[in-house]
């Protein structure tokens, strides 16, 4: 058979994914499984999204559209911008995407030559390093910490940035530790990376799923960036797959030409749904979900606490516990496949954001209804009394 490609050395699994397979497992066996590994809500699409898109199915005229994505969502989305958040972004700006995978694809896609490094907070979101080394790029980690609420700062940027230095990219509310960077704190990171000729990405996927802060938007003050978002997490469409980007005017074309081979366009039937995402009564609906996952994180920080994990910073976004083990156990590995053959509780092991301390890390997801959540810390408790 012909040799794999030499970059396929370099890809890991997502190893979430290979728990999930676990935990669908022991379920089938008929064990009671309390998912808290998967970063997707556990709600339903808003009805008026999934009414929108079976108005649009109805007449049967599911055709493509324009690689960019339909004109009314994207104008639907700057005026979204401009509402809630006071930023005047261009509709041609706008680029719709196949999930907001779909997004950073076409901008690696068009920024990344062979050998160009990008600097990727550790720990952080694993696919974005393996589609840096997708495109030929070398992704860089930086390690961070609890006393910058794990986010990279400019002085960490300039002391990592190298001739072979594309960009920086950064997450805001960040996966997998929920914090969120100040607009004051973006605008020092793109500072930075402009002064030495570089591009900012940021990824604003998780924007509006904030607790105790308002949320916002680089674009209110930065014009000059790649700004990623979805309709996954906030708008609950993760199956849907659907998202979009905000790119600065210069890139458009290319990263049209480049949508139009890689998808074609993003998916007709997602697009209609999507329209029916600003409306009043929908975003009602998400602004309730947001409270309760308030509640839920309210509900399980101080649970788990209990039972002796630790948190070095209080989530403030997304929708992620990031917990310290190393008090309870010696690999969070091995804690997480206990945890899911002796509990029934599924959590993802830190190996998957980095190489940062992921032995002392776990990754919980509150996307569960609140008894769950508490039947969840009682069992773990019971697992850890086993030591």
């Amino acid at each position: 058979m012909p040799p794999i490609a030499r970059r396929m050395a370099d890809i890991q699994p997502f190893h979430v994914m290979e728990l999930l397979k676990r935990a669908h497992e022991l379920a089938a066996a008929g064990r009671d499984i309390i998912h808290l590994e998967v970063g997707e809500p556990d709600f339903p699409s808003p009805a008026p999204m999934i009414e929108a898109a079976q108005g649009f199915l109805a007449g049967g005229h599911v055709h493509y559209t324009p690689a960019l994505g339909l004109t009314a969502l994207r104008e639907a989305i700057a005026r979204f911008y401009h509402d809630r958040f006071g930023a005047d972004v261009a509709p041609e700006r706008i680029i719709i995407t196949p999930g907001a995978s779909g997004a950073l694809m076409l901008a690696l896609g068009v920024l990344t030559n062979p050998g160009d490094e990008w600097l990727l907070p550790d720990p952080g979101y694993p696919s974005n390093r393996h589609l840096v080394r997708s495109f030929e790029g070398q992704p860089v980690p930086l390690p961070v910490y609890a006393d910058t609420r794990f986010q990279p700062t400019p002085t960490q940027v300039n002391a990592a940035w190298t001739p072979n230095t594309r960009g920086l990219m950064v997450a805001s509310p960040a996966n997998p530790t929920g914090t969120l960077l100040s607009l004051d704190e973006i605008a020092a990171l793109q500072h930075c990376v402009q002064a030495r000729g570089g591009i900012l990405i940021v990824d604003e996927i998780y924007q509006g799923l904030n607790y105790g802060v308002d949320a916002s938007t680089a674009l209110s003050r930065l014009d000059d960036i790649f700004v990623v978002n979805s309709f996954s997490k906030y708008f609950g469409m993760t199956g849907w797959r659907l998202g979009w980007m905000v790119v600065p005017p210069a890139y458009v074309r290319e990263i049209e030409k480049l949508a139009q081979h890689f998808f074609i366009s993003p998916s007709t039937p997602a697009q209609h749904a999507a329209l029916a995402a600003f409306a009043p009564a929908t975003l009602e609906i998400l602004e309730e979900r947001r409270h309760a996952f308030a509640d839920r994180r309210n509900t399980l920080l101080p649970a788990l606490r209990d039972v002796g994990f630790q948190f070095a910073t209080e989530p403030q976004g997304a929708f992620y516990l990031y917990a310290d083990i190393s008090g309870l156990a010696d690999s969070s590995e091995t804690l997480a496949q206990r945890l899911i053959e002796e509990a029934g509780v599924a959590t993802t092991p830190g190996l998957d954001f980095g190489d940062n301390a992921p032995e002392r890390h776990l990754r919980i997801a509150y996307t569960t209804d609140k008894a769950r959540l508490r039947e969840a810390a009682e069992r773990i408790g019971r697992v850890l009394q086993q030591r």
